[in-house]
């Protein structure tokens, strides 16, 4: 497999893998423009070469878009291979670049969110382990932190203290979001809809700035979904998904 990686040179003619479609669509527009702020900030997209599904994004942990202390680390935004891709290695292939990458630069080691149990967006735990990296926080809502530490005796990352306790104190759904997912360009809008036109009290709350990522109440800042103060999802719903959970 060769891999390529996307710069802020090559960004409007290379496809996103999470979006795969013309730059004129909303979500690859909004995933293009998140990303053109960050490749200053040190953030890598290093993607298959083929279309589909199989790249890894990683940040200096510092400028990450996650309430999380882990100075010196690097932290994994999504390591994504499915469909004809999964079964081939490329993840490995994926995750060694990125620690190669790190070590180079000087980084203590690697960290990123998962839970116990496989969730949707989120990395696989079993793989994690079995590349080594193991659990170093966890939140109330399950949510872990995982790291690979390239020195052991470096500080283990850990949540920020609003990320460990996820909640809040408004009522109805409130929906905490960034673009640098490409499906919420899509799907916040369509949750919008679907609330207003059945009388569910929902509020979308766009996270616009990395200061306001890493003082978010939840440690998933990508997708969050509360109700009446309480963690519920963090996995993207359409109309139909959000009406099947609001009605029980």
């Amino acid at each position: 497999m060769e891999y390529i990686r996307v710069t802020k040179e090559n960004l409007e003619k290379e496809h996103i893998c999470c979006a795969i479609s013309n730059n004129k669509d909303v979500q690859v527009s909004s995933k293009k423009a998140w990303l053109a702020d960050r490749f200053e900030e040190g953030l890598v997209f290093l993607k298959s070469v083929e279309r589909g599904k199989c790249f890894i994004e990683y940040i200096p942990a510092e400028n990450a878009w996650v309430p999380i202390d882990a100075e010196g680390y690097m932290y994994i935004d999504c390591l994504w291979v499915s469909g004809s891709f999964k079964g081939h290695g490329y993840s490995s292939d994926l995750l060694n670049a990125c620690i190669e990458d790190s070590r180079e630069k000087g980084r203590k080691g690697l960290c990123i969110l998962a839970a116990a149990k496989k969730k949707p967006f989120l990395a696989d735990p079993k793989f994690l382990k079995y590349k080594g990296f193991a659990v170093c926080d966890e939140a109330d809502n399950g949510i872990q932190l995982w790291y690979l530490s390239f020195d052991n005796d470096a500080d283990k990352p850990q949540f920020k203290e609003c990320a460990k306790h996820p909640h809040i104190d408004e009522k109805g759904y409130v929906l905490y979001y960034t673009s640098q997912c490409p499906f919420n360009a899509k799907y916040v809008p369509i949750l919008d809809k679907t609330a207003k036109e059945n009388d569910i009290p929902f509020k979308a709350i766009h996270i616009e700035s990395r200061e306001d990522a890493q003082s978010a109440p939840t440690p998933i800042t990508n997708y969050a979904l509360f109700h009446d103060g309480e963690y519920v999802t963090n996995e993207q719903m359409n109309d139909k998904k959000f009406m099947k959970l609001v009605n029980g």
